[in-house]
């Protein structure tokens, strides 16, 4: 007969405790490399908006240990790492669209030789005027996805004859996911035209999907592996997909390993963060605080491409009442694309040309 107490409200240990505490965990950083691992680095943009007028890799080209460069063009798929939307390239095609943009990568022999020959560019790029708050987004209009409304009753009304009413705005501010564990991938080539990619994501399936139609391959030349991640929050659901293309396309075009783990300072200009919002509300409600009616703008500060704009917009929207049942309710949510204007500017408002490295 078993006399064990039942498991429900019992202190379990975590299945990895014992790896965690002594220091015996493995993240991918610290697995062995392949012989011949070379190691990646990204050359990022220093301006928000602008025209790549001129990319000189000739001093990357020529660096001690680099073994390969590439650019745009070197992408032999699809120059795309969007999740949802295919609007977010891999590696800046002609136009820059954010401070840290990708521009081009590197591959040498050690980490540290990748990361001093990226900072060796000659990068000119002709900057052009940017959008970089939410109302400077609500001012031109400009959204990486339609607008979303949901209602349920008569908000006009419901306000109007309410005894007590307040309106306002207030700002949330953005948040960096700052895992203590950075972006990190490695691409080991394989037999027959396929790779074995090792990766800190929330998504290996994305990881696989997006990777094959980079390297223009079919879904089952491409595995992905992650057996745990230092953190992720959010920020490795998609974003971990750009830095496993890069190393992916090096991996091909070399032949060998390729590993690319984000320095810090990379990995703070280069990643999205968690969206800062403009609200805008106007409630009434009676004298003992019950709500009798609401009304919400939600203005959230998306970047340049949608990514996973939609659906956290639309969680915004779906748990703005909280634990309330709102029988008049009205909901307004904005997806502002920042950075870019919405059109290409005129001679007229074509900035100076800006002259910088790759990197700070």
């Amino acid at each position: 007969m078993n006399t064990a107490p039942p498991p429900i409200g019992a202190a379990l240990p975590h299945e990895s405790a014992h790896l965690h505490v002594t220091g015996e965990a493995a993240y991918t950083d610290d697995l062995p490399e392949p012989a011949g691992t070379l190691h990646a680095a990204p050359g990022l943009s220093a301006v928000a908006h602008g025209r790549i007028v001129s990319l000189d890799l000739s001093a990357v080209r020529a660096a001690p240990g680099v073994r390969a460069v590439i650019v745009a063009a070197d992408i032999p798929g699809h120059n795309n790492c969007g999740a949802a939307v295919p609007d977010d390239p891999i590696l800046a095609d002609g136009e820059v669209s954010f401070h840290g943009q990708p521009l081009f990568a590197v591959a040498a022999d050690t980490r540290e030789q990748a990361r001093y020959a990226a900072r060796l560019a000659k990068v000119e790029i002709e900057a052009w005027p940017a959008l970089l708050t939410v109302e400077d987004a609500l001012a031109a209009d400009s959204h990486v996805l339609p607008p979303v409304d949901i209602s349920r009753g008569d908000v006009a009304a419901a306000l109007a004859s309410a005894p007590h009413r307040l309106a306002g705005t207030l700002h949330l501010g953005g948040q960096e996911h700052f895992y203590l564990e950075g972006q990190v991938s490695l691409a080991i080539p394989q037999e027959d035209d396929s790779l074995h990619l090792v990766s800190s994501t929330q998504h290996p399936t994305e990881i696989q999907h997006v990777v094959a139609h980079a390297l223009g391959w079919r879904m089952h030349q491409v595995s992905c592996e992650c057996r745990r991640m230092g953190g992720g929050f959010g920020g490795k659901e998609s974003q971990a997909a750009q830095w496993a293309c890069i190393a992916a396309v090096l991996a091909r075009l070399t032949g060998k390993p390729v590993k690319l783990r984000l320095d810090r300072d990379d990995d703070m200009r280069a990643t999205g963060k968690r969206h800062d919002f403009r609200i805008e509300y106007e409630a009434g409600f009676d004298a003992a605080g019950r709500i009798a009616g609401l009304k919400l703008l939600l203005a959230s500060r998306c970047g340049f491409s949608a990514d996973l704009s939609g659906p956290i917009n639309d969680r915004a929207v779906f748990h703005a009442d909280n634990a309330y049942y709102l029988d008049a309710v009205a909901i307004r949510s904005l997806r502002c694309r920042t950075t870019p204007y919405p059109t290409r500017p005129s001679a007229a408002l074509a900035g100076r040309r800006a002259c910088s490295p790759s990197n700070r």
